[in-house]
Protein backbone atom coordinates (compact mmCIF):
# COMPACT_ATOMS: atom_id res chain seq x y z
CA UNK A 1 0.00 0.00 0.00
CA UNK A 2 1.18 3.51 -0.77
CA UNK A 3 -0.15 6.86 0.42
CA UNK A 4 0.39 10.05 -1.55
CA UNK A 5 -0.92 13.62 -1.44
CA UNK A 6 -2.06 15.30 -4.63
CA UNK A 7 0.10 18.29 -5.54
CA UNK A 8 -0.87 21.45 -7.39
CA UNK A 9 0.43 20.04 -10.68
CA UNK A 10 -1.66 16.87 -10.27
CA UNK A 11 -4.90 18.61 -9.32
CA UNK A 12 -7.62 19.01 -11.94
CA UNK A 13 -6.80 15.62 -13.48
CA UNK A 14 -9.05 12.59 -13.74
CA UNK A 15 -8.19 9.91 -11.20
CA UNK A 16 -7.69 7.20 -13.85
CA UNK A 17 -5.43 9.44 -15.95
CA UNK A 18 -3.32 10.27 -12.90
CA UNK A 19 -2.99 6.62 -11.89
CA UNK A 20 -1.93 5.63 -15.41
CA UNK A 21 0.88 8.19 -15.25
CA UNK A 22 1.80 7.43 -11.65
CA UNK A 23 1.87 3.66 -12.22
CA UNK A 24 2.80 3.21 -15.91
CA UNK A 25 3.52 -0.51 -15.36
CA UNK A 26 -0.09 -1.15 -14.32
CA UNK A 27 -2.20 -2.57 -17.20
CA UNK A 28 -5.30 -0.53 -18.03
CA UNK A 29 -7.59 -3.53 -17.49
CA UNK A 30 -6.17 -4.07 -14.00
CA UNK A 31 -6.50 -0.35 -13.22
CA UNK A 32 -10.27 -0.28 -13.78
CA UNK A 33 -10.75 -3.64 -12.08
CA UNK A 34 -8.84 -2.31 -9.07
CA UNK A 35 -11.05 0.80 -8.94
CA UNK A 36 -14.12 -1.42 -8.69
CA UNK A 37 -12.53 -3.62 -6.01
CA UNK A 38 -11.77 -0.92 -3.44
CA UNK A 39 -8.05 -0.67 -4.20
CA UNK A 40 -8.17 3.12 -4.46
CA UNK A 41 -9.34 5.40 -1.68
CA UNK A 42 -9.47 9.18 -1.72
CA UNK A 43 -9.53 10.89 1.67
CA UNK A 44 -10.41 7.54 3.22
CA UNK A 45 -13.38 6.83 0.93
CA UNK A 46 -13.58 4.18 -1.77
CA UNK A 47 -13.71 5.83 -5.21
CA UNK A 48 -14.87 3.63 -8.08
CA UNK A 49 -15.24 6.31 -10.72
CA UNK A 50 -12.07 6.92 -12.73
CA UNK A 51 -13.53 10.26 -13.84
CA UNK A 52 -13.23 11.67 -10.30
CA UNK A 53 -11.38 15.01 -10.58
CA UNK A 54 -8.48 15.26 -8.18
CA UNK A 55 -8.04 18.31 -5.97
CA UNK A 56 -4.86 19.66 -4.43
CA UNK A 57 -4.40 18.10 -0.99
CA UNK A 58 -6.44 14.94 -1.71
CA UNK A 59 -4.95 11.97 0.16
CA UNK A 60 -4.77 8.81 -1.95
CA UNK A 61 -4.40 5.34 -0.48
CA UNK A 62 -3.37 2.88 -3.18
CA UNK A 63 -3.57 -0.86 -2.51
CA UNK A 64 -1.33 -2.32 -5.24
CA UNK A 65 1.74 -4.54 -5.35
CA UNK A 66 5.04 -2.71 -4.83
CA UNK A 67 6.21 -3.53 -8.36
CA UNK A 68 3.62 -1.15 -9.78
CA UNK A 69 5.07 1.77 -7.80
CA UNK A 70 8.51 1.46 -9.39
CA UNK A 71 9.03 4.64 -11.39
CA UNK A 72 10.32 4.53 -14.92
CA UNK A 73 13.67 6.27 -15.03
CA UNK A 74 13.30 9.77 -16.46
CA UNK A 75 16.47 10.85 -18.18
CA UNK A 76 17.03 14.56 -18.73
CA UNK A 77 19.32 15.59 -21.56
CA UNK A 78 21.18 18.71 -20.41
CA UNK A 79 23.50 21.04 -22.29
CA UNK A 80 21.66 20.93 -25.64
CA UNK A 81 21.22 24.30 -27.41
CA UNK A 82 17.89 26.05 -26.97
CA UNK A 83 16.89 29.42 -28.43
CA UNK A 84 14.61 30.93 -25.77
CA UNK A 85 12.48 33.80 -27.11
CA UNK A 86 10.27 34.37 -24.05
CA UNK A 87 10.02 32.85 -20.56
CA UNK A 88 8.10 33.41 -17.33
CA UNK A 89 7.08 31.26 -14.35
CA UNK A 90 4.40 29.42 -16.33
CA UNK A 91 5.51 29.08 -19.95
CA UNK A 92 8.56 29.16 -22.16
CA UNK A 93 8.51 29.99 -25.89
CA UNK A 94 11.43 28.72 -27.98
CA UNK A 95 12.57 29.07 -31.58
CA UNK A 96 12.77 25.56 -33.06
CA UNK A 97 15.44 25.22 -35.74
CA UNK A 98 14.75 23.54 -39.05
CA UNK A 99 15.59 19.81 -38.99
CA UNK A 100 14.79 19.19 -35.31
CA UNK A 101 11.83 16.95 -34.45
CA UNK A 102 9.61 18.08 -31.59
CA UNK A 103 8.99 14.62 -30.02
CA UNK A 104 10.48 11.12 -30.20
CA UNK A 105 9.86 9.54 -33.58
CA UNK A 106 9.74 5.98 -34.92
CA UNK A 107 13.46 6.20 -35.68
CA UNK A 108 14.32 6.49 -31.99
CA UNK A 109 15.65 10.06 -32.27
CA UNK A 110 16.96 11.22 -28.89
CA UNK A 111 17.73 14.84 -29.75
CA UNK A 112 14.24 16.36 -29.80
CA UNK A 113 12.84 19.76 -28.95
CA UNK A 114 11.03 18.47 -25.87
CA UNK A 115 14.26 16.82 -24.65
CA UNK A 116 16.08 20.14 -25.03
CA UNK A 117 13.29 22.00 -23.22
CA UNK A 118 13.27 19.53 -20.29
CA UNK A 119 17.06 19.75 -20.05
CA UNK A 120 16.94 23.54 -19.98
CA UNK A 121 14.19 23.62 -17.33
CA UNK A 122 16.09 21.08 -15.22
CA UNK A 123 19.30 23.11 -15.43
CA UNK A 124 17.46 26.29 -14.41
CA UNK A 125 15.57 24.68 -11.52
CA UNK A 126 12.10 24.82 -13.10
CA UNK A 127 11.68 21.04 -13.38
CA UNK A 128 12.80 18.18 -11.14
CA UNK A 129 11.49 14.76 -12.22
CA UNK A 130 12.14 13.33 -8.76
CA UNK A 131 9.69 15.77 -7.17
CA UNK A 132 6.87 15.28 -9.66
CA UNK A 133 4.40 12.42 -9.21
CA UNK A 134 2.98 12.46 -12.73
CA UNK A 135 3.43 15.87 -14.38
CA UNK A 136 6.07 16.53 -17.03
CA UNK A 137 6.41 19.93 -18.78
CA UNK A 138 4.99 19.60 -22.28
CA UNK A 139 4.86 21.30 -25.67
CA UNK A 140 1.54 22.98 -26.44
CA UNK A 141 1.93 23.20 -30.22
CA UNK A 142 4.07 21.32 -32.68
CA UNK A 143 5.90 22.00 -35.93
CA UNK A 144 7.04 19.60 -38.63
CA UNK A 145 10.72 18.62 -38.63
CA UNK A 146 11.56 21.03 -41.45
CA UNK A 147 9.37 23.91 -40.24
CA UNK A 148 11.11 26.39 -37.98
CA UNK A 149 9.84 28.88 -35.45
CA UNK A 150 7.91 29.46 -32.25
CA UNK A 151 6.79 26.61 -30.00
CA UNK A 152 5.15 27.08 -26.58
CA UNK A 153 5.95 24.76 -23.66
CA UNK A 154 4.08 24.79 -20.35
CA UNK A 155 6.01 24.53 -17.08
CA UNK A 156 3.04 23.49 -14.94
CA UNK A 157 -0.31 21.74 -15.31
CA UNK A 158 -2.46 24.88 -14.98
CA UNK A 159 -0.56 26.61 -17.77
CA UNK A 160 -0.70 23.49 -19.96
CA UNK A 161 -4.49 23.23 -19.64
CA UNK A 162 -4.94 26.95 -20.33
CA UNK A 163 -2.67 27.16 -23.38
CA UNK A 164 -4.18 24.02 -24.90
CA UNK A 165 -7.68 25.42 -24.41
CA UNK A 166 -6.75 28.82 -25.88
CA UNK A 167 -5.19 27.16 -28.93
CA UNK A 168 -8.34 25.07 -29.44
CA UNK A 169 -10.56 28.18 -29.16
CA UNK A 170 -8.28 30.16 -31.51
CA UNK A 171 -7.44 32.72 -28.82
CA UNK A 172 -3.74 32.29 -29.54
CA UNK A 173 -3.15 33.44 -33.11
CA UNK A 174 -0.32 31.84 -35.08
CA UNK A 175 1.41 33.59 -37.98
CA UNK A 176 3.85 32.08 -40.47
CA UNK A 177 6.04 33.35 -43.27
CA UNK A 178 7.05 31.31 -46.30
CA UNK A 179 8.44 31.39 -49.85
CA UNK A 180 6.26 29.89 -52.58
CA UNK A 181 6.60 29.13 -56.25
CA UNK A 182 4.14 31.17 -58.30
CA UNK A 183 2.10 34.22 -57.32
CA UNK A 184 -1.43 34.12 -55.83
CA UNK A 185 -4.14 35.64 -58.05
CA UNK A 186 -5.10 38.03 -55.24
CA UNK A 187 -2.72 39.92 -52.98
CA UNK A 188 -4.61 38.72 -49.89
CA UNK A 189 -7.50 36.47 -49.01
CA UNK A 190 -8.83 33.55 -47.01
CA UNK A 191 -8.53 30.04 -48.42
CA UNK A 192 -11.30 27.59 -47.44
CA UNK A 193 -10.88 23.93 -48.39
CA UNK A 194 -11.35 20.38 -47.11
CA UNK A 195 -8.37 18.31 -46.05
CA UNK A 196 -8.15 14.51 -46.01
CA UNK A 197 -5.24 12.63 -44.46
CA UNK A 198 -3.41 9.83 -46.23
CA UNK A 199 -0.57 7.75 -44.79
CA UNK A 200 2.28 10.22 -45.32
CA UNK A 201 0.63 13.27 -46.88
CA UNK A 202 -2.70 15.04 -47.15
CA UNK A 203 -4.99 15.99 -50.02
CA UNK A 204 -7.03 19.17 -50.38
CA UNK A 205 -10.41 19.54 -52.08
CA UNK A 206 -12.53 22.62 -52.81
CA UNK A 207 -15.70 20.66 -52.01
CA UNK A 208 -16.74 18.79 -48.89
CA UNK A 209 -15.65 15.15 -49.02
CA UNK A 210 -15.86 11.99 -46.93
CA UNK A 211 -13.49 12.16 -43.94
CA UNK A 212 -12.49 15.67 -45.02
CA UNK A 213 -12.10 18.42 -42.43
CA UNK A 214 -12.55 22.10 -43.20
CA UNK A 215 -9.36 24.13 -43.24
CA UNK A 216 -9.10 27.93 -43.35
CA UNK A 217 -5.96 29.92 -44.00
CA UNK A 218 -5.48 33.69 -44.39
CA UNK A 219 -2.61 34.93 -46.52
CA UNK A 220 -1.04 38.24 -47.50
CA UNK A 221 1.44 38.79 -50.30
CA UNK A 222 4.47 40.64 -48.91
CA UNK A 223 6.80 40.53 -51.91
CA UNK A 224 7.19 38.85 -55.31
CA UNK A 225 9.77 38.70 -58.08
CA UNK A 226 7.18 37.49 -60.58
CA UNK A 227 7.92 33.79 -60.21
CA UNK A 228 8.26 33.42 -56.44
CA UNK A 229 6.36 34.99 -53.55
CA UNK A 230 6.93 35.83 -49.92
CA UNK A 231 3.69 35.28 -48.02
CA UNK A 232 2.50 35.96 -44.48
CA UNK A 233 0.08 33.28 -43.29
CA UNK A 234 -2.42 33.26 -40.41
CA UNK A 235 -3.71 29.83 -39.48
CA UNK A 236 -7.43 29.89 -38.74
CA UNK A 237 -7.46 26.10 -38.33
CA UNK A 238 -4.53 23.87 -37.54
CA UNK A 239 -4.31 20.62 -39.50
CA UNK A 240 -1.34 18.48 -40.50
CA UNK A 241 0.52 20.02 -43.50
CA UNK A 242 -2.33 22.55 -43.88
CA UNK A 243 -0.22 25.45 -45.17
CA UNK A 244 1.87 23.31 -47.50
CA UNK A 245 -1.06 21.43 -49.06
CA UNK A 246 -3.47 24.36 -49.27
CA UNK A 247 -0.98 26.69 -50.96
CA UNK A 248 -0.10 23.90 -53.40
CA UNK A 249 -3.81 23.55 -54.21
CA UNK A 250 -3.89 27.14 -55.57
CA UNK A 251 -0.75 26.64 -57.63
CA UNK A 252 1.69 28.11 -55.09
CA UNK A 253 3.56 25.21 -53.43
CA UNK A 254 6.37 26.08 -51.05
CA UNK A 255 9.60 26.39 -52.99
CA UNK A 256 11.54 23.17 -52.44
CA UNK A 257 8.54 21.18 -51.15
CA UNK A 258 8.72 18.09 -53.40
CA UNK A 259 5.98 16.31 -51.48
CA UNK A 260 3.42 18.91 -52.57
CA UNK A 261 4.49 19.55 -56.14
CA UNK A 262 7.29 22.12 -56.10
CA UNK A 263 9.26 22.27 -59.33
CA UNK A 264 12.46 23.56 -57.73
CA UNK A 265 13.59 20.83 -55.34
CA UNK A 266 17.24 21.93 -55.16
CA UNK A 267 16.53 24.02 -52.05
CA UNK A 268 14.83 23.10 -48.76
CA UNK A 269 11.38 24.55 -48.28
CA UNK A 270 11.20 27.55 -45.94
CA UNK A 271 8.28 27.87 -43.56
CA UNK A 272 8.60 29.72 -40.27
CA UNK A 273 6.15 30.26 -37.40
CA UNK A 274 7.37 33.78 -36.67
CA UNK A 275 4.63 35.37 -34.50
CA UNK A 276 2.20 34.44 -31.71
CA UNK A 277 -0.53 36.77 -30.46
CA UNK A 278 -2.25 36.02 -27.15
CA UNK A 279 -5.65 37.36 -28.18
CA UNK A 280 -7.64 36.18 -25.15
CA UNK A 281 -11.36 36.94 -25.33
CA UNK A 282 -12.22 34.98 -22.19
CA UNK A 283 -10.67 34.26 -18.80
CA UNK A 284 -7.19 32.76 -19.06
CA UNK A 285 -6.67 31.90 -15.40
CA UNK A 286 -3.00 31.86 -14.45
CA UNK A 287 -2.11 33.33 -17.86
CA UNK A 288 -4.37 36.40 -17.83
CA UNK A 289 -1.27 38.62 -17.70
CA UNK A 290 -0.46 37.52 -21.28
CA UNK A 291 -3.66 39.02 -22.71
CA UNK A 292 -2.73 41.14 -25.74
CA UNK A 293 0.93 40.10 -25.75
CA UNK A 294 2.77 39.46 -29.03
CA UNK A 295 5.88 37.27 -29.25
CA UNK A 296 7.79 37.57 -32.51
CA UNK A 297 11.04 36.47 -34.10
CA UNK A 298 13.00 39.32 -35.63
CA UNK A 299 14.41 38.91 -39.13
CA UNK A 300 13.11 35.60 -40.45
CA UNK A 301 12.73 34.46 -44.04
CA UNK A 302 13.44 36.80 -46.92
CA UNK A 303 12.82 36.43 -50.65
Amino acid sequence: MKQITISKNDSGRRLDKFLSKFMPRLPKSMLYKSLRKNCVRVNGKHVKDGAYMLREGDALSLYFRDEFFEKEQRTVRTGAPLDVVYEDDNIIIVNKPRGLVVHDDDKGTKDTLIARVLGYLYEHGSYDPEREQSFVPALCNRLDRNTEGLVIAAKNAAALRTVNEKIRSREIKKYYICITEGVPQKKSGTLVSYLSRLEKRVTVSDTECENGKEIRTKYKLLQTDGSRSLLEIELLTGRTHQIRAQLASIGCPLEGDAKYGAKNTDVPYRLCSFKLVFDFSSDAGVLNYLRGKTVEIAGGIKL
